[in-house]
């Protein structure tokens, strides 16, 4: 199984949110708000990893 490393982020992602709603907060509705915002921001930050990087390879 071929995996890119966008993919593999995003599911490390997918998973580390899903932890992190868990244990982070008491009540079911936080937990699932707090767990996507915390995808959101690995996403976010895969997005600007990736443009830092494009940037110092040129």
């Amino acid at each position: 199984m071929q995996l890119s490393h966008f993919t593999a982020a995003a599911i490390f992602s997918v998973l580390a949110s899903t932890v992190f709603g868990i244990t982070q907060r008491e009540a079911p509705r936080e937990m699932v708000r707090y767990g996507l915002k915390c995808f959101a921001f690995f996403i976010g930050g895969l997005f600007v990893a990736g443009w830092a990087m494009w940037l110092l390879r040129r």
